[in-house]
């Protein structure tokens, strides 16, 4: 049964579980700090393809057939996946999955898409409407740089606050059954906007939608930071970690003690050369999908809250200098 607490935070009673979960990354992910923790790293852009987006795609392919294999699942035992990424059309999604045949629904929240996945998964788990269900996203280096900026070619120099888009891709499997993570509790976040316009700023961009939903949580559940051993933001980068922790503490709250963000945890930017920190819907569902399920399966940690962070605009919005309108969805964990 799914319980409504506060505003707008769900609460499952049966609370679905982590069946299982997989995870697949580029090289330069490799040689950071999680670089030992994916199950599988690509070590060509191409991945032995002909395009970026083909390579994405089947990132998406790899993962949940990684997923699939951990579990002791087959692909007729999933009745439903969630997915997207952050091509137009969320291609890489669309085509990395096809050939699974199971009934798909495509999500969009760019980079806030793997909690947005879940949450929606859990729903339908909860309620009945499946015994286990599918989440997968994506993101590719070069194919977002073509999409959102500039194609590789053009060798267009990036900000100090630019992030880079992770290439890799996190699924996971949510279903019914004794398991060591359950999903406890989610917040859906509000379309958050204060007037940002820097397309290579994200992390300021998404900072405020972060802000807003956690404190939302907070009042919901009549919660603090102490209760939680860890909360994960899914990309702010160093920018808007930050801008994070000013926002919160405006409204009392302070997070700095047991904050971590996805974005920071993927890179060593001390060696690479990532600027601000690292981004794209592949961030947060590697991250999530390697060492922070990984820690709550083996007991390191207890109880967490996971925050995936989107900017909600397009190619086409940036070159009309439009804002930046953005979102953050948050699921709580538990071991």
């Amino acid at each position: 049964m799914i319980k409504r607490i506060g505003n707008r935070t769900l609460e499952f009673t049966n609370q679905p579980t982590v069946r299982a979960y997989a995870s697949v990354a580029g090289k330069k992910e490799s040689e950071g700090p999680l670089g030992g923790l994916f199950d599988k790293i690509i070590t060509d852009s191409y991945d032995g393809l002909d395009t970026y987006e083909d390579a994405e795609s089947q990132l998406q392919t790899e993962a949940m057939a990684l997923a699939l294999k951990k579990g002791k699942l087959k692909k007729s035992d999933i009745d439903f996946v969630f997915a997207g990424d952050l091509l137009n059309q969320c291609v890489g999604s669309s085509f990395g999955l096809k050939d699974y045949n199971i009934p798909y629904l495509g999500q969009y929240g760019a980079c806030s898409t793997m909690a947005q996945n879940i949450i929606a998964a859990s729903v339908f788990v909860e309620s009945g409407a499946a015994e286990n269900a599918g989440c997968s996203t994506s993101s590719h280096f070069c194919s977002a740089e073509r999409q959102y900026r500039y194609p590789l070619e053009y060798g267009a120099i990036r900000t100090p606050t630019a992030q880079w888009t992770v290439t890799g891709a996190g699924c996971c499997i949510i279903g019914n059954g004794e398991c060591k993570v359950k999903i406890s509790r989610a917040t859906v976040g509000k379309i958050i906007d204060l007037g940002i316009t820097d397309a290579n700023n994200m992390g300021a961009a998404m900072a405020p939608a972060a802000a807003e939903t956690i404190a939302a949580f907070f009042k919901d559940t009549d919660s603090s930071p102490s209760d939680f051993d860890c909360i994960f933001t899914g990309d702010l980068g160093e920018v808007g970690s930050n801008s994070l922790y000013e926002l919160l503490q405006r409204e009392g709250i302070d997070i700095k003690n047991n904050h971590r963000d996805c974005g920071l945890m993927i890179f060593e930017r001390r060696f690479q050369d990532v600027h601000a920190g690292g981004s794209g819907c592949g961030c947060c569902a590697s991250v999530l999908c390697s060492k922070i399920l990984n820690d709550l399966e083996h007991g390191k940690l207890k109880n967490i809250l996971f925050i995936a962070t989107g900017a909600l605009l397009s190619a086409t919005t940036a070159g009309q200098s439009k804002t930046i309108p953005s979102i953050a969805h948050l699921v709580n964990l538990q071991s």
